[in-house]
């Protein structure tokens, strides 16, 4: 017993250690009394060489869309080089070759690269890719972003600003097409905006080590080469390239004001797929990198904030694992289940840093709150997805980056057309119900026995797992499908063989 008080008392502690540091970012964030950097005007700036990679694979539905905002950036055309880095097996190389002629033929500086064997998914293909850039800079979009107009004249400028010139990549703040699409999109678009208005802009600000988020942009070349290039030993290369880069010197900025939006994940299959992705990418860096970042000269607080981000996606197996030991704990009457307001500070820093993420969206109090319930539950829903994925990290199993389906939708629910890049039931559904009647169980086992400081995280846990798992039931079932705009040319809704 004393050894399974002990366990869970560490990840308790652990779990608090995470949300403080969350509350000091969002702290930070909200109390500041200076901007986070001077705006800049281009005047009589010289526009420098630009590469535009676009990294594709199957992504039939959004890839017009990429590149008709690309047709669209407001640049200097001879200066100006774009890249479609496509891997892709489906009838995405047609219409990529179409739009491609068609930009060609406006006097577009352009190359359609495809290839054959996907060796190093996205990282790989943007290694190849830059065996062919032109110019020192390189912007980055995945199929599904919109860039604005104004972005590359936008980003570049910082480039600058420091005398040192020692920035080697600007992030911007990623923006939602389908934010009101439905309750799970609304979601994400809440628990990523706390990532960019609070995580990234707190770091960027207090020179802490931050990350390219993997598109939406620019590296300069340069610095890309000086870190060891793009690599594919993790299933997030850009989190590895970022650190690599700043471990060597560099900075990155980022950008509040460039919003560059994109589609957010309509089903929970692909929610799980990508949040899979992170979670273990994040680990798999770690791994990688800790042990050079505790070695550097950099300052104590950057070493320990780029810790706590680096393995962020701890707190998945340690919610997992809490909810597991409560069961012997209850059973045993420890006093250690009577400790829960450590477990609270756990938690108000996450829901304090949301909060104020959503601080300008002009949201009622009501509407913030059934958002933080909301996401509340998804991350207790995820905990067994993400844990899986924290495992095969910490245990070195290697997997394929497998990509986030992505439909081309705005906010507006117009239709059920099926499609087959929806993904099957999760296998891990099952499991999840079993974690939502156990919760349950051990709820209705707390309230009968007056453990009330429970109460509260055990309706959650259950109520997590219930609406992840009833979710992926509905959408498997065909109950919730959403309408695939048609591209220019006319496409079946499956695969050419």
């Amino acid at each position: 017993m004393i050894f399974i008080e002990i366990i869970y008392l560490v990840s308790v502690i652990l779990l608090a250690t995470y949300g403080i540091n969350a509350l000091i970012l969002a702290g930070i964030r909200k109390w500041r009394h200076q901007p986070v950097l001077e705006l800049l005007t281009e005047q009589d700036y010289y526009w420098p060489q630009v590469t535009v990679q676009l990294p594709v694979f199957n992504e039939r539905y959004v890839v017009e869309r990429l590149l008709d905002s690309i047709e669209q950036l407001d640049y200097p055309r001879e200066r100006l080089y774009i890249q479609v880095l496509d891997d892709s097996t489906d009838n995405t190389r047609e219409i990529i070759a179409q739009s491609v002629a068609r930009l060609k033929a406006k006097g577009f500086d352009i190359e359609y690269i495809h290839r054959i064997e996907r060796i190093g998914y996205k990282g790989g293909a943007l290694e190849n890719g830059l065996k062919y850039a032109k110019g020192e800079y390189i912007a980055i979009f995945d199929a599904d972003f919109i860039p604005p107009p104004d972005f590359l004249k936008g980003t570049l400028l910082y480039f600058e600003l420091d005398d040192d010139n020692n920035v080697g990549c600007i992030q911007t703040r990623w923006g939602h097409t389908n934010r009101d699409y439905s309750w799970l999109t609304r979601t994400q678009a809440n628990g990523i905006d706390g990532h960019f208005i609070i995580e990234q802009e707190t770091r960027s600000e207090k020179n802490l080590f931050l990350n390219f988020n993997g598109t939406a942009g620019v590296w300069r070349k340069s610095c890309i080469l000086d870190s060891g290039g793009w690599q594919h030993d993790t299933l997030t290369e850009d989190l590895d390239l970022s650190y690599r880069a700043q471990l060597r010197g560099w900075k990155i900025r980022y950008l509040p004001h460039i919003i560059t939006p994109a589609e957010l994940p309509v089903h929970i299959n692909a929610l799980k797929r990508q949040q899979f992705r992170w979670a273990k990418g994040s680990i798999q860096t770690a791994r990688k990198l800790l042990a050079g970042l505790w070695r550097s000269r950099n300052p104590l607080t950057v070493k320990i904030e780029g810790t706590l981000h680096l393995t962020h996606y701890l707190v998945h197996p340690l919610m997992l694992l809490n909810l597991v030991l409560m069961l012997p704990l209850l059973h045993g009457e420890s006093f250690l289940l009577r400790i829960y307001p450590i477990f609270i500070i756990g938690a108000v820093g996450p829901l304090f840093m949301y909060m104020v993420a959503m601080g300008g969206q002009s949201n009622s109090i009501i509407e913030r709150i059934k958002n933080l319930a909301m996401l509340v539950l998804l991350g207790m829903g995820l905990s067994l997805n993400n844990t899986r994925a924290v495992t095969e990290a910490l245990i070195g199993k290697q997997s394929p980056f497998k990509r986030t389906p992505k439909f081309n939708l705005d906010g507006r629910i117009v239709g059920r057309k099926y499609s087959d890049y929806l993904l099957p039931r999760d296998g891990s559904t099952w499991l999840e119900i079993l974690l939502a009647i156990y919760a349950f169980s051990l709820l209705v086992y707390a309230l009968f026995n007056g453990v009330w400081g429970l109460l509260v995280w055990l309706v959650l846990y259950s109520g997590g797992y219930t609406y992840v798992a009833g979710l992926n039931i509905l959408q498997s079932l065909g109950q919730i499908k959403p309408e695939i705009r048609s591209t220019r040319q006319s496409e079946p809704d499956t695969l050419a063989s």
